[in-house]
């Protein structure tokens, strides 16, 4: 669990003088200790969220719709009223039951989710972590769906609802996506599906800064990925922040480059609009109008928030709820940030 070479801290330790009766073994037993301790409390917290009885319902409704018949419309109309605006007419719903389309939508979302039992693992594991960090947050029944591939509406939270558009997550290479942009269709993924919902979850819980500096923005999004190292543990970084592996790969790679050119253009605190849709608004690469900005996946702004808010969970001692109130300078004054090298 703990990323940490013990053969290299042997040999640092053998390097130490003695004094003060101070042996270098002995300094080695303190920080064996130190993780072993930091682990086991990780593990309880699991365990404890493990424990947690919620009531999940996932209804599948895009399922329920492509099995129905004619006189079956009625029966669904009842049970999902929410997804029958009153505006339309009945031909509207019985002609998509027969539309070529809409037929082999459901059919390839059967082939690429069967019967959704990974991601009910996953979004049970999610709203158990909600239930933990948010104890009043009420689980919202979840609804599958085909949208047509309304990707940006592909999740839909509400108070007591959960839309889960499942065409929107066949796969970026999938052939429903071969008239959109590239960088958006990389994210057309089941593997980002719950990371989406922390997403949505998220915006229930973070208010837009009214700061307009870059780097309060940052921070704004830094906050919202490190609520998903709490939510989503067992995510990789690259799915929490919608990556390819090559694309985390490069940032960390170019993690003290990059926030050396934010530091030295003086970034931080400028407040122009466009240092959003260079760094921080989803785009194919990020714009450092430099040769590397093909190279670059976009939002580097916001994946540097993240290691700013990292950096100052821990190194203050303050609790979650603590850290999402607290104004952006504040969590990056006291963050002690160095980028890694």
């Amino acid at each position: 669990m703990w990323p940490v070479n013990l053969n290299a801290v042997v040999l640092k330790m053998k390097r130490l003088p003695k004094y003060l009766g101070f042996y270098p073994h002995i300094l080695l037993l303190f920080v064996v200790s130190a993780l072993y301790l930091a682990c086991k409390e990780v593990d309880n917290t699991e365990q404890s969220i493990e424990k947690l009885p919620i009531d999940l319902r996932i209804s599948r409704f895009d399922r329920a719709f492509a099995n129905a018949t004619i006189d079956g419309i009625q029966d669904l109309k009842v049970e999902y009223p929410y997804l029958f605006p009153t505006q339309f007419p009945d031909s509207v719903w019985i002609a998509k039951l027969t539309d070529t389309i809409q037929i082999e939508l459901s059919q390839e979302v059967d082939r690429t989710f069967g019967d959704f039992e990974e991601q009910t693992k996953e979004l049970e594991s999610l709203f158990k972590h909600i239930t933990y960090y948010f104890p009043k947050y009420s689980v919202p029944q979840v609804v599958t769906i085909t949208s047509d591939v309304r990707y940006n509406d592909r999740i839909i939270l509400t108070d007591s609802l959960l839309l889960v558009g499942l065409d929107n997550y066949l796969g970026s290479e999938h052939r429903f996506y071969r008239g959109i942009q590239r960088y958006i269709a990389a994210g057309l993924d089941k593997k980002y599906l719950s990371s989406d919902v922390a997403s949505a979850f998220s915006k229930k819980v973070l208010q837009y800064p009214r700061n307009r500096t870059f780097l309060s923005r940052m921070v704004h999004y830094g906050k919202e990925l490190y609520l998903k190292d709490k939510l989503l543990p067992e995510a990789s970084d690259a799915q929490k922040i919608g990556y390819s592996d090559e694309e985390i790969i490069w940032i960390n790679e170019n993690e003290e480059q990059i926030w050396r050119y934010f530091v030295e253009g003086e970034l931080l605190y400028s407040t122009k609009s466009e240092l959003d849709r260079r760094f921080l608004d989803p785009a194919p690469f990020s714009k450092f109008r430099l040769e590397l900005d093909s190279e670059s996946p976009g939002r580097t702004g916001r994946y540097m928030g993240w290691q700013i808010v990292r950096a100052f969970m821990d190194n203050n001692n303050v609790t979650l709820h603590q850290m999402l109130a607290l104004p952006a300078e504040e969590i990056f004054n006291k963050s002690k940030y160095k980028p890694r090298k």
